[in-house]
């Protein structure tokens, strides 16, 4: 076992040869959106995600699904393992079988085998003082997805948002590996603090982000300003705040979008100093953002500036 628990990376990592590991991660959730298809696609991205911010490939999968067949009707069933089929497609992954059970409540996901170089691992574990931090999608569809739940947006005013999710991570980690990074890691439900101090804790340092950098989605501001904040980003937020130092002109509204749950959310990568031009290049070329967030520092925790 070369990744296990003990540092809360994305995925583990378990060794078969001097030139061959495993890579095994399990990802499902309830559905976010109203369109059967597009939440199979996010919810196939949002799996597929662990795998690459492990700098590994993903080469095959389960589908796992819980569904109330009766309430419903199969045809529902199949248009999201359709939309989970159609992003694994497109990363080259194969749907090699799953398994269905009936619930009351719709749930589906994936669980992913990669493959990486033993030496080639990117964990969540070696960011080094200096080192830049860098944010690969915005953040806010944690706070979309519920004002959507809450008829508050439609779908067409939540289209950007779902394109974001249903957007693979595979060439931020190729363009990561390219550079050679430090350490990364995917923010999804934890949030960009939670995930981050994680990142933090496993590679002994302190992270510096700063709040007017970080991207994010226009309208989740908006939805924030309307009142529309989701119960697992207040409950984020409400934990993030035992480690977090933030300066005094940073909003609450800002302390909640960084605390935001994402699903399928972008990479937070570390990476020296002079190999940042290189990554930022590449990951323009491949559509992602190259928002350079914050710095890694000596010390312990997370400080936010305006």
């Amino acid at each position: 076992m070369l990744v296990g628990f003990s540092t809360r990376d994305d995925a583990g990592v378990y060794q078969l040869r001097d030139d061959l590991a495993l890579v095994q991660t399990v990802d499902f959730f309830t559905p976010i959106v109203d369109d059967a298809y597009d939440f199979g696609r996010i919810a196939a991205a949002n799996a597929l995600s662990d795998v690459y911010a492990m700098g590994a490939t993903p080469v095959c999968a389960l589908n796992i699904a819980a569904f109330p067949l009766e309430t419903f009707g199969p045809h529902v069933l199949a248009r999201i393992l359709a939309g989970g089929a159609e992003v694994a497609r497109s990363a080259g992954v194969a749907i090699v079988g799953g398994h269905t059970i009936k619930d009351d409540e719709p749930k589906y996901g994936l669980a992913v085998t990669g493959i990486v170089h033993p030496k080639e691992i990117v964990t969540n574990a070696g960011a080094h003082p200096g080192d830049a931090l860098v944010l690969t999608k915005p953040l806010g569809t944690g706070i979309i997805a519920s004002a959507l739940k809450k008829n508050a947006i439609d779908e067409a005013q939540a289209a950007e948002a779902v394109g974001w999710m249903t957007m693979l991570n595979a060439g931020a980690a190729r363009a990561m590996l390219g550079a050679q990074a430090h350490a990364a890691t995917d923010v999804t439900g934890f949030g960009l603090l939670g995930h981050a101090h994680e990142m933090a804790t496993a590679s002994g340092v302190a992270l510096r982000v700063i709040a007017s950098k970080v991207p994010r989605h226009a309208l989740a501001l908006e939805m924030l300003a309307a009142g529309i904040i989701p119960g697992g980003s207040r409950d984020n937020a409400a934990e993030h705040a035992a480690f977090t130092t933030f300066a005094d002109g940073v909003t609450r509204d800002e302390r909640l979008l960084l605390s935001d749950a994402q699903t399928s959310g972008g990479l937070l990568i570390a990476v020296a100093p002079d190999a940042l031009g290189a990554l930022r290049m590449a990951l323009r070329a491949c559509g992602a953002l190259d928002a350079v967030i914050g710095s890694v520092l000596t010390g312990a925790g997370i400080v936010v500036e305006a």
